[in-house]
């Protein structure tokens, strides 16, 4: 087993965070991701915070809501990663998580800008975007082909961003 997780860390270089999880999953076992993804989305819906309303009163700081939605998904997130990392937990097949160290570049803060432009002009991230579109804000589709057009940019000329 060792030497299989050693292999796969060894050859996966091509991506910045690659995913190291030896077994393999059918596709009918990713039923399970779908029913999170439906329950998160109304967990999203319930919450306000795909609300446009809600991320303008963000940006304008006119009301606490969405930070302290986001603040708690920092603080749960952050116990995470130390619970996993102090006694590390395994996956539910028993695999290790692996966290990989991240380098700042000044990119970073330029993206996060633009990111927050975007966020704030559209009232959508991509996170709620799906449940948005779910609930019937089908104008939101234009910022889903806007984010997929975004990402597709960024992978064809990242090379040339970062040297």
């Amino acid at each position: 087993m060792q030497e299989i997780e050693e292999f796969v860390i060894e050859h996966t270089t091509d991506c910045e965070a690659p995913n190291e999880q030896i077994k393999r999953e059918s596709i009918f076992s990713n039923v399970k991701y779908l029913i999170l993804g439906i329950l998160f989305g109304i967990i999203f819906v319930k919450a306000e915070i795909i609300s446009w309303f809600r991320i303008q009163e963000m940006f304008r700081l006119s009301a606490f809501h969405m930070y302290g939605v986001i603040g708690t998904a920092i603080t749960v997130g952050a116990i995470s990663v130390f619970l996993i990392k102090k006694f590390n937990i395994k996956t539910i097949d028993g695999e290790r998580v692996i966290f990989h160290p991240k380098t700042f570049n000044k990119g970073q803060i330029f993206g996060g800008l633009i990111f927050g432009l975007g966020w704030a002009i559209t009232g959508a991230c991509p996170g709620p975007l799906f449940a948005q579109i779910g609930s019937g804000f089908l104008a939101v589709i234009i910022t889903l082909l806007s984010a997929i057009a975004g990402t597709w940019v960024y992978g064809r000329f990242r090379d040339k961003l970062t040297h």
